[in-house]
């Protein structure tokens, strides 16, 4: 296991009614040249067979409403084409219901995304279909929230 330092920030991912005993958790960790995505979660559904689901940022701030309707739409404030939105991220592979991911992207910066919500799709993202791929249903919502304090320091 990588010995990563406490991350600058955290979602605590939990699954809505399709996927109810979905569980996990993402670190953020801003680095100079981008954020380092640290993601586990269990609970993954087996849908289609592929065992690919779709993982984006999300411009809402909320996990609420029906199918976690309170997220939004992607985060992508250049109003880029999908998969060039700032919240596209790599799917993730699940391995009998568990999967484990570390990637950094350079898309943005932490501060930008904290408070935004992180979001698992029902199926993979299809890398093409506009505005979001194709990717099913929320399954999995959680807020990105900092885990610094200001008296910390």
């Amino acid at each position: 296991m990588l010995n990563f330092p406490w991350p600058d920030a955290a979602a605590h991912l939990m699954g809505g009614n399709d996927a109810p005993e979905l569980r996990g958790v993402a670190k953020f960790y801003q680095k100079p040249n981008g954020v380092l995505i640290s993601v586990h979660v269990c609970g993954l559904p087996d849908r289609d067979g592929s065992g690919f689901f779709a993982f984006h940022i999300h411009e809402g701030s909320g996990c609420g409403g029906e199918n976690f309707s309170e997220t939004g739409s992607h985060y992508n404030p250049l109003g880029e084409p999908h998969p060039n939105h700032a919240g596209d991220l790599p799917p993730l592979l699940s391995c009998r219901g568990e999967a484990f991911a570390s990637f950094m992207t350079g898309r943005f910066r932490l501060k930008e995304v904290i408070g935004r919500t992180l979001v698992i799709h029902g199926g993979p993202d299809d890398f093409h279909t506009q505005p979001a791929g194709n990717a099913g249903t929320k399954i999995a919502c959680g807020v990105i929230r900092s885990t610094r304090c200001a008296n910390c320091r």
